[in-house]
């Protein structure tokens, strides 16, 4: 079993898994301020509240979009766990050719073990990306466009009345008030969305790709989608995983 850790502007996803089984995925807020100790306290909370026992965890691997958090994070995982953490970065084996001037951080992209190509790999979070592994397994790009909350804070930022808004699908497409417009337009806007780079992506392609979701918000979005998109919320962790087995 690994502890794997996922750092995102919003979101810390956490969990423990082996090859076998998931055992949780629990989600902590991305916090700036936030020392090593009270980070390594956040992570001794959750591995108690599910039972896990540091001897039962081999090591621990940590992908991250926030590098002001990355050494913090590292630093506390291995106070906690008494073993070093690898963080997914230069010199780490992904097992993907990636064709892309600057890649940047991989680390959900490395789910592609689990599917075939070629593949479109939706991660929904802060930011709304698309990866995009061609049928040479090669990773050559993807696209990178405003999240769902980001879109709903934009549109409610001005007007103060309309502020709260939650992202839960309204009783009709056409809304009969002001909120039931504001969560439809927001909900089907980025439904449609994700239906229409399927299309451009699979056209610059030139083949049908299998197409796989995965984020906090991805299970609100994907089922008021018109084309076939797997929901798969443990996809980062095994591609974690399969990152963790041909590094350590």
């Amino acid at each position: 079993m690994i502890l794997a850790i996922d750092i995102g502007n919003t979101n810390i996803v956490v969990g423990c898994i082996d090859d076998k089984k998931t055992y949780f995925i629990e989600r902590l807020s991305t916090n700036r301020t936030k020392t090593e100790l009270e980070y390594a306290v956040d992570i001794k909370n959750v591995l108690d509240i599910y039972h896990i026992k540091k001897a039962d965890i081999e090591g621990c691997i940590i992908s991250s979009v926030v590098p002001q958090i990355t050494n913090i994070a590292k630093l506390a995982a291995e106070k906690i766990l008494k073993k070093d953490a690898i963080v997914l970065g230069p010199g780490v084996k992904t097992g993907l050719n990636i064709m892309m001037d600057n890649p940047g951080q991989l680390g959900a992209v490395a789910g592609i073990a689990n599917y075939p190509v070629p593949l479109i790999l939706i991660d929904m979070g802060t930011a709304t990306t698309a990866s995009v592994v061609n049928s040479k397994k090669q990773y050559v790009g993807g696209m990178i466009l405003p999240g769902v909350g980001v879109s709903l804070d934009a549109l409610t930022a001005r007007a103060s009345q309309l502020s709260g808004i939650s992202i839960d699908a309204p009783k009709h497409v056409i809304g009969k008030n002001t909120i039931e417009c504001m969560k439809s337009g927001v909900l089907y806007s980025n439904a449609a969305a994700l239906d229409g780079i399927i299309d451009r992506i699979e056209e610059e392609l030139g083949e049908k790709a299998t197409v796989v979701a995965t984020g906090g918000l991805a299970k609100k979005i994907i089922p008021h989608c018109k084309r076939k998109i797997i929901l798969d919320e443990e996809l980062l962790l095994r591609g974690l995983l399969y990152i963790y087995e041909k590094n350590k």
